[in-house]
């Protein structure tokens, strides 16, 4: 395997994970606003709900750092690829 093509699988990856971390964002973006529509008593339950909410927020943001993470290096690699087929 030459430099482009080990590039182009990483970026690949890279693709694949930014992906990933977008279906967790939306899933803890909707599920965050589903417990504050739906528990709003004072109950076992919902105050565990409510609980469970502040994770996902925690979760939400972490996500959001690291997928912009992983959107430089894909950006980076992205670059190398351009440079790399420019040249062949």
């Amino acid at each position: 395997m030459n430099k482009l093509e080990v590039l182009k699988t990483a970026l690949t990856a890279r693709e694949e994970e930014i992906a990933g971390y977008q279906i967790n964002i939306d899933n803890y973006t909707l599920a965050i606003k589903q417990i504050e529509e739906k528990n709003t008593t004072d109950s076992d339950i919902d105050v565990a709900l409510r609980e469970f909410s502040l994770q996902l927020q925690t979760l939400l943001q972490q996500h959001i750092v690291e997928q912009a993470k992983t959107q430089v290096i894909y950006d980076v690699i992205q670059k190398q690829v351009e440079e790399l087929e420019s040249v062949a």
